[in-house]
């Protein structure tokens, strides 16, 4: 397909991670609504059968995002194809569970790697391109994770929390340019998270009654969680189609991800009134005031 004969009112979406779960279903939901997709991933022959029913609007290319060479080159030959990119969609990660004694430095890495330093990178690619247009949207799949915590997710949550400031500072940076972000926090959806893209750490038992009952519930969470990847992906794809003064920054998925998130702020907000004063008194003291 060239350039010019894609529609003014179509999208052309670059999505990382898209051999699966959410990645996979906003491959799939974009491409139902009519508009144009990069999908990315280490092993694009994963999508060859989608491929193959769109073929003048999906584009496959081959992405490792914790390699800037095939960022690069990704970014680039979405240009060459479709003339620019519309919306950037990092989704690439994986899950990993194990107290922080447990998690070793090299798990740590790999985990800010992907999920942090890979998602800013891939998003500093595609920049110049929307600030030449005064246009386009990043969407950061983040997670509940981002603003929640839980015992044996502080390496992910770590990830998730510096993406989520990092993209609130970005937002603030880009509006004045006509460039929008779009934070998404979804809850348990029925991706492979739990499954084949979980890492676990060796456990200790010192930590059996905490993060111990959190590897018992991913276990018997995985194929029964309750959220959608389906009706996430629309979510999604309806949201990034409202107008600018309509986009939120955050978007919650999952009725689980609203419960937690706002028992969060809840705690959050407990904890600044009940420390307001102590807050308050470590100000220098006002000096006398002179009098005549």
């Amino acid at each position: 397909m060239s350039t010019h004969s894609i529609p003014a009112s179509s999208k052309v979406w670059f999505v990382t991670g898209s051999s699966s779960g959410f990645g996979r279903a906003v491959v799939e939901e974009a491409l139902r609504r009519g508009d144009q997709v990069v999908a990315t991933a280490r092993r694009p022959e994963a999508l060859a059968e989608l491929a193959a029913t769109s073929p003048d609007r999906l584009h496959l290319a081959e992405l490792d995002v914790t390699r800037p060479e095939q960022v690069r080159a990704a970014v680039a030959s979405a240009i060459s194809r479709f003339g620019r990119i519309d919306v950037l969609v990092n989704n690439a990660g994986f899950s990993i569970l194990g107290a922080v004694e447990e998690t070793g430095d090299d798990a740590l890495r790999a985990t800010m790697d992907l999920m942090f330093f890979a998602a800013v990178a891939t998003t500093r690619e595609v920049l110049p391109h929307m600030r030449a247009r005064s246009s386009g949207t990043i969407v950061q799949i983040t997670s509940v994770a981002g603003l929640t915590t839980a015992p044996g997710f502080g390496a992910y949550c770590a990830a998730k929390h510096a993406l989520e400031g990092l993209s609130e500072c970005l937002a603030l940076e880009v509006k004045p340019l006509g460039i929008r972000v779009l934070v998404v926090e979804p809850g348990t959806f029925r991706t492979a998270l739990f499954g084949t893209a979980f890492r676990r750490m060796p456990a200790m038992d010192a930590y059996g009654t905490t993060v111990g009952q959190l590897r018992s519930w991913v276990t018997q969470m995985n194929g029964e969680q309750a959220g959608d990847p389906a009706k996430a992906a629309r979510a999604i794809v309806e949201v990034v189609a409202q107008p600018d003064n309509e986009l939120p920054l955050r978007l919650p998925l999952g009725g689980d991800a609203v419960d937690l998130i706002r028992a969060k702020l809840a705690f959050i907000a407990a904890d600044v009134d009940r420390t307001e004063a102590i807050a308050r008194a470590t100000a220098f003291d006002a000096k006398p005031l002179d009098h005549p």
